[in-house]
């Protein structure tokens, strides 16, 4: 992954460029809207704990991510967290907790149904009965015919990145490519594929892993219209 994406090669660059994200703030809110009473979180997919951070203010935290880069570097600028080094298709920590979550699009990197199968068997061995499962992933293609050209602050000064993206319909795959001009000059490509799961396939893998869906929902709040969004589920058994 760290070949295909400049944001797992320099994980300061991600969080600066992430730094405005509402996701831990949305997910917060769905929590406390359907289980208030939740005390215990485990997220996968943490990257650099930039939303475990804020989670944890509320929550006793744990997270999990395949990456020892990423791990590392939360580790340094985050040591109070509980980040864990896991691959979310077989890791078994052994604790069940109040509420499972994965966000930052981390769901959309596996891309086989039988991995994907895998993944929520992981999510269900970690989640307490009556527990919640708080996804954030694509849920249709963004498809744009025309790149998109914007310059965004970075530690070292500006950038220019360049986005233009593909759609492959018989794998579900939505490819994003991106040119980067950094401050230095440097330049860098990244080619980031990830699987979009349409809004009944996440409810039919849910419900095979013990899930029943409770909502799903975008950014706004009001409803679905993509191109991502917030899928929330309880462990029924």
């Amino acid at each position: 992954m760290e070949a295909t994406n400049l944001f797992y090669r320099d994980p300061a660059l991600y969080d600066a460029i992430q730094s405005d994200s509402g996701s831990a703030e949305m997910c917060q809110a769905l929590i406390e809207r359907h289980r208030p009473d939740t005390n215990t979180l485990m997220d996968f997919g943490c990257g650099t704990g930039r939303d475990l951070e804020i989670l944890a203010k509320r929550f006793e935290c744990v997270g999990v991510d395949l990456q020892a880069g990423m791990v590392d570097y939360a580790h340094r600028v985050r040591p109070g967290l509980d980040i864990r080094i896991g691959d979310m298709r077989t890791v078994r920590l052994r604790r069940r907790m109040d509420a499972v979550t994965c966000l930052g699009n981390s769901l959309a990197y596996v891309h086989d149904n039988d991995d994907i199968t895998r993944v929520f068997a992981t999510f269900a061995a970690h989640a307490r009965p009556g527990g919640l499962l708080v996804l954030f992933s694509p849920v249709s293609p963004v498809i744009r015919p025309e790149p998109t050209s914007a310059v965004v602050d970075t530690p070292d000064g500006p950038a220019r990145v360049t986005i233009s993206y593909g759609w492959d319909l018989r794998t579900q795959i939505n490819t994003m490519h991106r040119h980067w001009v950094l401050a230095s000059g440097d330049e860098a490509q990244d080619e980031i594929r990830r699987r979009v799961l349409f809004p009944r396939e996440l409810e039919g893998y849910a419900s095979a892993a013990g899930f029943e869906i409770v909502e799903v929902v975008d950014e706004s709040r009001n409803g679905l219209t993509g191109p991502t969004g917030y899928t929330v589920a309880q462990h029924v058994r």
